[in-house]
């Protein structure tokens, strides 16, 4: 292995030496203890840790890295305590995660260090994020994200590397290509002959490096990233070297051709530095010595301190309180008169205020700049707020959402907009396992709001009309909301923006046109978990949120002799508990009404409660009316027969009848 020193000094060449040789030893010491049974799992980067340190060193201590299992280099080189991070690899409350999560699946603000989730994939597009607020805001940042030969099949990997290709975004993709994906090896993962050829095809850079070379990832990251401060763009980093030990421990090596491990641990990256420094009188076998004895005493001493720290006790009012960022801001009263909005155009005047108001706040979505969206919500947009704060996305939901996560660790806001509620599907990993998980996980906000134009009606048919929000109500960490009519489709929409919290915010397209209301001007908000009881009846109550609000208003207005309390949800998590049990009170029937499909359908979940918590005021079954089990048919009359509404009448009467 040839190594060129450059310009360095001998003291810059030492520090470079000790910060390869630390997570070294670390690593040592980690599978002697795991052979001991005082740990239960290790994913070890022996032989990959001059791509972590190199890399690491090259990188602003502000500028966001976003590491993955091998890469212990990269949080000994940000100086994190080892005490801290074996707090975190044991489960230990003082941990990054107080024992809610493991290894290296974590974040640190004061590290500038975005953890992983075992994906692989997505943390890519939170880099994304991350880089483009640095845009945004002028600062001249990289960021630098990890990915593995494995996950560069997967489909976040080509979504995030297009999107930082087409807004010019300054990411280093770092792809550690160590052989194998567990026991994959890359001859069965990809037919290119080198993954850094890819880069052609997204219109970048890519480089290849001997990553075992600590000084050639230095030296040349260095360069690079040196580079795309100024003049931002990404380039795609492949380095090559070689995992000398398994997955985890736990899966052995026994699939990798011993000839392999011959050729390889001829390129052990510290064993090659540490003969060059010998050989450049930097060292000595005395220093060398000295430096090992110093390194594994500080070692054993945090380690051993570490498992003298408090195990997490089970409290599960804080659990449950953890899963989202403390936030409990009274709603603020409208003060300016009203005026005759549509459904549609009540949610532009709640955008348009919310990015008057938030400086910070991205809005991001297919087709919404110029021409401004599907259904034309954010027309003129570009025109007031500039193309940089509304952004169209090539078509890449899980990229974008991704993104938007990435936007508010580094201090922004966004709202990104499905096209259609049924395309979130493609983006669902990103809101189910990073947005809703990332606050519980390690006390990071998720600042995104996800718009979602749903629902039938409209003749769509079965990829356009979809009503998913029972997708999300069972995902703790998300709140979702679901306006019914135009007043409520502003207040809630500044009420979610300004809520730190992850929010699906559900619109529903049949309403956009069809619907008008008053709606005051100015800045409101309404309490995201607070329903509404429309009227006050004593036969009946129909609990129901969305176009089921107008369903029930119609019928109930052909049928005044039917004396009913009804209430809309409005919003679905959390939801009125308080509200609900005091209409169940107020009649003992209960009819649960709603678009989605009868089958996992939210009702299920408000009737298993009403039946726990309200049987002594039931004078008949709580009973749901819903759409059919099926996919949503195009043709009217088919979703006509369909929809809930349909079927109204008939549960009212059996309800009554009861």
């Amino acid at each position: 292995m040839q190594f060129d020193r450059k310009q360095k000094s001998d003291s810059e060449l030492l520090d470079i030496y000790k910060r390869l040789l630390f997570p070294r030893l670390v690593e040592e010491k980690m599978l002697i203890l795991l052979r001991q049974g005082r740990i239960g799992k290790w994913f070890s980067g022996i032989g990959q840790e001059a791509i972590a340190v190199g890399s690491t060193l090259a990188m602003q201590s502000d500028e966001y890295i976003l590491p993955m299992h091998r890469n212990l280099g990269v949080f000994t080189t940000r100086d994190i305590p080892l005490k801290k991070l074996m707090a975190q690899w044991q489960g230990k409350l003082t941990g990054f995660t107080k024992g809610r999560d493991r290894s290296f699946h974590f974040g640190t603000q004061e590290y500038k260090i975005i953890g992983m989730i075992s994906h692989l994939g997505p943390q890519m597009a939170l880099a994304d994020g991350i880089a483009l607020a640095d845009i945004i805001a002028e600062k001249p940042k990289a960021t630098l994200v990890f990915t593995g030969e494995g996950a560069t099949s997967e489909g976040d990997f080509h979504e995030a590397i297009n999107v930082a290709s087409v807004w010019n975004l300054p990411v280093i993709f770092l792809i550690e290509n160590n052989g194998y994906g567990l026991s994959t090896p890359i001859n069965e993962q990809f037919k290119c002959k080198h993954l850094v050829d890819r880069a052609i095809g997204y219109g970048i850079e890519g480089v290849q490096l001997d990553g075992n070379n600590i000084l050639d990832v230095y030296d040349k990251l260095n360069e690079l990233i040196g580079d795309i401060r100024k003049n931002p763009r990404p380039i795609l980093v492949e380095c090559l070297t070689f995992r000398m030990r398994g997955h985890e421990e736990a899966s052995g090596t026994k699939y990798v051709p011993q000839q392999l491990f011959d050729e390889w641990s001829q390129k052990d990256p510290v064993k090659n530095f540490e003969d060059y420094l010998l050989d450049e009188a930097v060292l000595t076998e005395q220093l060398i010595s000295e430096i090992r004895i110093s390194f594994k005493k500080q070692i054993d001493s945090e380690i051993e301190a570490a498992f003298l720290e408090p195990e997490p006790q089970a409290n599960a009012e804080q659990e449950l309180n953890d899963m989202y960022y403390p936030y409990d801001v009274a709603p603020i009263a409208p003060t300016a008169a009203a005026s005759e909005k549509r459904y549609l155009d009540a949610i532009t005047d709640g955008l348009r205020l919310a990015m008057q108001r938030h400086q910070n706040l991205v809005l991001m979505g297919q087709d919404i700049a110029e021409y401004g969206g599907a259904f034309k919500i954010t027309e003129g947009f570009v025109a007031e707020f500039g193309k940089d704060r509304i952004r169209n996305t090539p078509i890449c939901e899980s990229a974008i959402v991704g993104a938007g996560l990435g936007l508010s660790i580094n201090g922004y806001k966004s709202v990104v907009e499905m096209q259609f509620a049924d395309f979130v599907s493609v983006g669902f990993n990103q809101i189910v396992n990073n947005l809703a998980k990332t606050h519980y996980r390690w006390g990071e906000k998720a600042d995104v709001v996800v718009r979602m134009p749903t629902g039938a009606g409209t003749g769509a048919g079965p990829f356009h009309s979809q009503s998913n929000e029972a997708w999300f109500t069972k995902t703790p960490g998300l709140k979702i909301v679901y306006p019914a009519f135009s007043y409520d489709a502003k207040g809630l929409l500044l009420a979610a923006i300004e809520d730190p919290n992850p929010i699906i915010y559900f619109e529903h397209k049949y309403l956009y046109r069809s619907l008008s209301g008053l709606v005051p001007e100015g800045f409101y908000t309404i309490e995201i978990g607070k329903a509404n009881t429309l009227q006050h009846g004593e036969q009946i109550t129909i609990i129901t949120y969305g176009l089921g609000v107008h369903w029930a208003l119609n019928y109930l207005k052909i049928h005044p002799e039917i004396s009913a309390t009804l209430v809309d949800l409005v919003s679905l998590q959390p939801w009125d508990k308080a509200t609900v049990k005091a209409a169940v009170k107020a009649t003992g029937r209960v009819l649960l009404l709603h678009e989605d499909t009868l089958t996992g359908g939210f009702g299920s979940e408000i009737s298993a409660w009403i039946n726990e918590n309200c049987f002594e005021f039931l004078d008949a079954p709580v009973m749901r009316c819903a759409s059919l089990d099926t996919a949503i048919p195009m043709n009217k009359a088919l979703e006509d027969d369909f929809l809930a509404k349909a079927r109204l009448e008939e549960s009212i009467n059996k309800l009554l009848a009861y």
